[in-house]
């Protein structure tokens, strides 16, 4: 025991901070997730460290040349809906960000990092360590503060850690328990999962920038080059799997074709991506899976001036300052995935009102993309489950997953959130790990303000504070941010008591509230009782003068004149003895007797009741 307080005192010692390089909260990677969490964090008033290994920010959105944004079209919520909202004023509205097929959202790179530090340059609680690396992190559990950061910039001090590099790097330097790869089916009982567990992670990809020079740009003949390798990214005579080779290189180029004439090429059929379990790799190993991922490009590069007939297109010479003109970093779609509070699987979302946990009660943030794999670049793809575009509604995240389950005030910011490796596929996806960050710099900012440790937070004040900040916390498509009463049913659906409906459709994933729909009576029933005593206030009928008389009983308050608070409440058609709806039914018990914030949860969903 001594001896271990000897130690203790000399890495204290060691590892000293001075004050200038204290902070209330340090973020590891710049990236889309660590971005929003640092500009949220210093918004909130507490001092921010922001530590990135390139000089540029945005990560997968711009580093990697992604510039072409999937999902949450119709849930603009919190920094996703921001960023977004700076694009189009860029450039002259919303349509004008619709250049290619595969986005409602593409945009220069260089753009979007320009926006993100314009906006992060007016965070006076913000600093920002660009060209950083990380050595090592020391958990001192000191009275002053629980993480050192040591970085080729210095020592840095913090209260809280957040993780938002793009592979999880941080998670194995403080010993963090984590997940890598597919889990078998039985881990979260998820039917399309593989039998047995392995550590097979999506498919990276060396993303292409291309410019049009109006004239003869061809490269030169990439080594080890074979045009087989692409006959079926698009269709041709040449393919042996015509079914497979559906699109026209027409198609192909248009699919990330952003303004100025300029393509992404980030092609999965076929083309561009590249397989390797990296995660575990040391930075020298990594380099040379990164120098093939190039090199891969190249051959398609090739292959597009040459057999596609593109010799007008090349790598983009005004996008990023490398020497080779590709960008920053590859794109990475898999990470380690952290052990968290709550663990997030399929189920939850297909079916969230039938698990063994209401985890749709702790919601912090929403997504609507499928399901979406890539393997094809894997050797033994053909036996891998089939993973594209996997359809699902659109759904809540809970909070949960998040925060580490082992280490306290140590959050993850990216995709290495406490999911399955299925769910993966759509949490990754860039509006959702925008609003990720936003929320862990919430839940870090909020933990400094009231004194406490990040597990300790007020999940119902969390949401609060998010829905104040333009966010949802339910994907509902029918209740837009600027209607009247969007956080009101926010907020009631996330007790549970007005459910709302998700489903697939086609390529849409989809969640509805339908606050003009009447209310199902047996099922209100269920979910009133689980909050308010039926038996000593029953509630017989759904009409509105019965209404408001079970909420003077429950409430213990006399309600004089309802037509006056109907009206006053911004209801309409007021006729005290028709059927309430379900938007009306909303408001009348946010107002009157709001569960939302008087009923606390846990990280389960389980309702705190006052003892």
């Amino acid at each position: 025991m001594q001896l271990n307080k000897i130690i203790i005192l000399i890495s204290l010692i060691f590892f000293s901070c001075d004050d200038s390089n204290e902070y209330d909260v340090i973020i590891i990677g710049g990236g889309t997730g660590g971005t929003s969490a640092a500009i949220q964090s210093a918004r909130n008033g507490v001092k921010t460290l922001l530590i990135e290994k390139t000089d540029w920010l945005g990560g997968m959105l711009t580093s990697a040349g992604v510039s072409a944004v999937d999902g949450n079209y119709n849930l603009p919520s919190g920094f996703w809906g921001e960023f977004r909202d700076s694009l189009s004023s860029h450039y002259g509205g919303l349509d004008k960000l619709k250049t290619g097929w595969v986005s409602n959202v593409l945009f220069e790179p260089r753009l979007g990092n320009e926006i993100l530090k314009s906006i992060a340059k007016k965070e006076k609680n913000l600093k920002i360590l660009f060209s950083c690396n990380i050595n090592s992190v020391f958990q001192p559990k000191d009275d002053h503060y629980n993480f050192i950061v040591n970085s080729s910039k210095g020592k840095f001090a913090s209260k809280v850690l957040i993780d938002a590099t793009e592979l999880g790097d941080i998670l194995p330097l403080i010993n963090e328990d984590y997940d890598i790869g597919m889990d078998d089916r039985f881990m979260y009982n998820e039917d399309i999962a593989p039998d047995i567990k392995n550590d097979i992670i999506q498919d990276l990809t060396y993303v292409m920038i291309l410019k049009n020079y109006n004239k003869n740009v061809k490269i030169e003949i990439p080594k080890n080059y074979d045009p087989s390798e692409f006959y079926c990214s698009t269709s041709s005579i040449n393919c042996p799997e015509s079914i497979k080779a559906l699109w026209s290189p027409d198609q192909m180029m248009n699919y990330g074709r952003l303004p100025k004439d300029k393509i992404m090429i980030n092609w999965p059929i076929y083309g561009n991506d590249y397989y390797s379990n990296l995660l575990e790799m040391n930075t020298e190993q990594r380099e040379e899976v990164f120098k093939k991922a190039k090199d891969k490009s190249l051959k398609y590069l090739y292959y597009i001036q040459n057999e596609l007939g593109y010799d007008n297109y090349s790598l983009s010479d005004d996008e990023y300052d490398t020497k080779d003109n590709f960008p920053l970093i590859p794109y990475y779609r898999e990470a380690r995935r952290i052990k968290g509070i709550t663990t997030f699987s399929l189920n939850y979302i297909n079916d969230p009102y039938n698990q063994n946990h209401s985890l749709y009660r702790t919601g912090i943030l929403v997504g609507d993309y499928p399901v979406d794999h890539h393997h094809d670049s894997h050797p033994d793809r053909e036996r891998l489950p089939s993973l594209a575009f996997y359809p699902i509604p659109s759904y809540t995240l809970p909070i949960g997953t998040i925060l580490s389950k082992k280490t306290p005030n140590f959050l993850v910011a990216e995709k290495s959130i406490s999911v399955s490796n299925l769910v993966n596929g759509t949490t990754r996806l860039q509006p959702v790990v925008l609003q990720i960050g936003q929320v862990a710099g919430l839940i870090a900012s909020e933990s400094i303000k009231k004194n406490i440790n990040t597990d300790q937070i007020d999940i119902r004040d969390v949401q609060a504070k998010f829905l104040d900040k333009g966010g949802y916390i339910q994907p509902y498509l029918d209740v837009k941010k600027n209607h009247p009463f969007f956080k009101v049913y926010q907020r009631i659906g996330s007790t549970g008591i007005l459910k709302g409906h998700g489903v697939n459709v086609g390529w849409s994933n989809q969640n509805w509230f339908y606050p003009e729909k009447n209310i199902d009576f047996k099922e209100l029933m269920k979910d009133l009782s689980v909050y308010f005593n039926l038996k000593t206030h029953p509630l017989n009928d759904l009409k509105i003068d019965t209404i408001f008389k079970w909420i003077s009983l429950i409430s213990k308050t006399e309600i004089n004149n309802t037509h006056k608070i109907w009206i006053e409440l911004g209801l309409k058609n007021f006729n005290k003895n028709r059927l309430i709806q379900r938007g009306e039914f909303a408001v009348i018990l946010d107002y009157f007797l709001n569960p939302f914030e008087k009923f606390k949860v846990n990280f389960e969903g389980e309702i705190v009741y006052d003892k």
